[in-house]
């Protein structure tokens, strides 16, 4: 590493350090560790010592800020070069440049340098006027008009383009000043409002938009699903928004506050001297011109990325609640893809997840008999112990139909559990379906899909891209790359954090693993194939391409279940496996014998194992892994159940209490399915009878909780609930408000499940059941 080098790894750990409350010398050593190859995963569970117990939330949000350092300073290096090559880089302005930490102000610093096309005010100064602009503004007793005169040539014909000349090459001047820039973005940032109005003629085109009309809210409180609502109203030619940064002022009063700040900031005095009001104009022009478009844009493009990268940490909190969501374990079970026409997709998958038959059945078309024969045969036949309904069209019906062929052939009983059937069909449709089950057709995939993610969530889900899941806010709005990097991030930490089944493991669920990639994935899968079930983690190396480091990075989250050695079925890592040899010396105990004998390891002395090699924290680890091998970090395996003859909104009664499972949080409050084909939204304010500022404190995705029905609203399909249950129901609407809704929401309410601007309807609507 050369110095440079050394040096900007030291001030980046540094600054990291602070953010992170750590040591630098901790986030220096996870540097060196990424920059090795290592991945998060790896680096959080085996190296410990060298990090100083850095956990994985820790790393990667050091990750993040590194990546935005070093862009940050690649950008600090481009810039210096230019000003540089310019002649103009001055050491006070270089002390500037290598100083911040923005990029915002990095650009700052570099925009009056920065090569652009020809601007007014630089050919106001290749026509001369520059002496004229910086007379004017030095020495205000000069009479504008006058001294202009001096100054015509064949370039400047009168003494009105020599003035407006003039204050081109001040205000460009001026609006390039880096501390002023910092001073108004600072005021808009905390006193201007965003204000919306709707295009005219667009109000029915746009009525999912409603809320924002004739909308103005304060810049630095706008909530990030509003923030993200509106910008998505604009985008789509309902909305048109602005900045006001004079909200409290009098409409009547011309000269806005930042204005003032400019003046304040030029040390300008107005005295009723000859120039005072062509400085004036100067100020004006500076702000209105030149500096409020530009902070406009700029301060619309933080909302945004701030809007975005909220929304991209609620999609992350859900995927992560939803993959470490309770697996129901190793049972055969029967997937069943509801559907009423087109009938019931049947799929029997064995405690493997190994497919062992498909049907469909068509028991809501008048076969059900013949329907309830067919899934009773296969349960008995492949003694099926769980059945999963998928909780779309027809799941409440289905679910009817399985309780009642339970009643007529009571020699057969199996637990049924409705599951989210989210992302099935992008599976189904997926190339590793198809090569997975090239005969079957795409629907009975579906079912195959339903009844393993009941089986083991983490390993299904993986197999569907993390954003087809649907358990975010405004997805389709955000940055792609971002939310892609920050969502791959999550499965890979749910992922590592459970461990896989080598010899289970489909192809996508061991790419996911520390050190692998999609082709070592596939080459392990095809060894499997060719050489029968791995017995030992050091077969791994015979793996074609994967070489001593993806070894070294995946070795300790494989797991391999009734292998030669019983290490090979926890977290130990082989790298370890000295350790524990020298732990069975010391207590001459068999392997066997020691794990899982916590009593004979509570007796350990942790500190009489170290070594140069493995620190106290790696040999704790490898005492409770002793202790509780192979154990699952996911919860205890629950389902919620939904309440006999409520199965459509319609059926709803206010006052009704439910009990649900919770299927997405965001900013605002949390979506609950209560068996009626449309989640209800509990509103942040409805959370806890306690103040709640953040609903993923509550709640999180798979939670099973008890609502209240609220509000219904089955024309516009909206269920409010509560979870503070002793809350009294909202009050009926008016009729004249409910049929304006009708007239203006059919479009919405059709698709209002489908899309994700319903959420942030839905929760402005329901904010005011808050204050009713």
């Amino acid at each position: 590493m050369t110095e440079s080098n050394s040096q900007l790894n030291t001030q980046i750990s540094q600054i990291i350090a602070s953010e992170l409350t750590v040591q630098p010398k901790q986030i220096l050593s996870a540097m060196n560790l990424l920059d090795e190859g290592n991945t998060i995963p790896f680096i959080a569970r085996y190296r410990k010592e060298v990090t100083g117990g850095l956990d994985d939330t820790q790393l990667r949000h050091f990750e993040t800020r590194l990546i935005y350092l070093r862009e940050l300073n690649d950008r600090r290096q481009t810039i210096l070069k230019s000003i540089e090559e310019q002649g103009k880089l001055s050491g006070d302005l270089k002390e500037k440049i290598c100083k911040t930490q923005s990029k915002t102000e990095l650009e700052d610093l570099y925009l009056p340098y920065k090569p652009k096309r020809r601007t007014r005010g630089q050919i106001a100064i290749e026509n001369g006027l520059e002496p004229l602009a910086t007379t004017l503004w030095e020495e205000p007793n000069q009479t504008p008009e006058t001294l202009a005169e001096s100054y015509l040539n064949e370039e400047v014909k009168d003494v009105k383009s020599a003035l407006d000349g003039a204050r081109y090459i001040l205000m460009e001047r001026f609006a390039e000043d880096a501390q002023l820039l910092a001073k108004l973005r600072h005021y808009l940032t905390q006193n201007a409002t965003l204000e919306a109005k709707v295009i005219e003629g667009k109000e029915e085109e746009g009525a999912k938009f409603r809320d924002y009309f004739n909308y103005s809210e304060q810049f630095k409180k706008i909530p990030s699903h509003r923030a993200l609502a509106i910008l998505r109203g604009r985008n789509e030619g309902i909305l048109n928004i602005s900045l006001n940064a004079d909200p409290e002022q009098d409409e009547a009063i011309r000269t806005s506050h930042c204005e003032e700040i400019i003046r304040e900031h030029l040390g300008v005095q107005f005295n009723g001297l000859a120039s005072d009001t062509w400085r004036k104009q100067v100020i004006a022009w500076t702000w209105k011109i030149k500096t409020s478009l530009h902070l406009e844009t700029e301060l619309m493009t933080t909302l945004r990325e701030k809007a975005e990268e909220e929304a991209i940490d609620v999609f992350a909190r859900n995927l992560t609640a939803l993959l470490m969501a309770a697996p129901a374990g190793a049972r055969n079970t029967m997937g069943l893809d509801p559907g009423l026409r087109t009938g019931v997709k049947v799929a029997v998958v064995d405690n493997t997840g190994k497919l062992l038959a498909t049907d469909t059945i068509y028991p809501h078309t008048g076969q059900a008999d013949k329907a309830a024969h067919s899934i009773y045969t296969l349960g008995k036949k492949y003694n099926v112990d769980l059945i999963a309904i998928g909780n779309g069209t027809a799941s409440r019906e289905t679910e009817r139909f399985v309780a009642e062929t339970h009643k007529k052939y009571s020699d057969w009983k199996a637990q049924t559990v409705v599951v989210s059937e989210a992302g099935a069909s992008v599976y189904s449709a997926s190339e590793f379906a198809a090569q997975e089950f090239p005969e079957l057709d795409v629907s009975l995939r579906g079912a195959v899909s339903i009844a393993r993610r009941l089986q083991d969530p983490l390993a299904e889900l993986v197999k569907i891209e993390p954003k087809a899941i649907g358990v975010g806010q405004y997805q389709h709005d955000v940055n792609q790359t971002q939310l892609a990097r920050k969502l791959n991030a999550v499965v890979e930490d749910c992922v590592n954090a459970v461990g896989v089944d080598i010899n289970t493991a489909s192809a996508p669920l061991l790419t996911c693993v520390a050190g692998m990639n999609k082709t070592l994935a596939q080459n392990i899968v095809a060894y499997r194939d060719e050489n029968g079930r791995f017995t030992a983690r050091s077969q791994l190396k015979k793996v074609a391409r994967l070489g001593p480091k993806s070894f070294e990075q995946c070795a300790g989250f494989m797991r391999i279940l009734d292998g030669k050695n019983p290490l090979d079925r926890s977290s130990v890592h082989p790298e370890a496996y000295p350790v524990v040899e020298k732990i069975l010396q010391a207590t001459e105990l068999s392997l066997s014998d020691l794990m899982g004998n916590s009593t004979r390891i509570h007796q350990l002395d942790a500190s009489q194992f170290v070594d140069e090699k493995f620190g106290l924290p790696t040999v704790n680890d490898i005492f409770k892994e002793l202790e509780k091998p192979g154990r699952d970090p996911r919860g205890e395996f629950k389902t919620a159940t939904f309440m006999e003859g409520v199965e459509e909104i319609k059926d709803l009664v206010e006052g009704m209490i439910l009990e649900g499972t919770v299927t997405n949080v965001t900013n605002f409050g949390a979506f609950v399915d209560i068996g009626v084909h449309q989640d209800g939204l509990v509103h942040i304010s409805m959370l806890a009878n306690s103040f709640v500022d953040d609903p993923h404190k509550v709640v999180k995705t798979g939670d099973i909780v008890k609502v209240k029905v609220l509000d219904v609203d089955i024309v516009r399909k909206r269920i409010a609930l509560t979870m503070r249950l002793d809350e009294k129901s909202a009050p009926k609407k008016d009729q004249n408000r409910n049929e304006q809704a009708v007239r203006n929401n059919a479009k919405f309410a059709k698709n209002s499940q489908k899309t994700t601007a319903t959420n942030s309807a839905m929760a402005d609507a329901f904010a005011k059941l808050k204050r009713r």
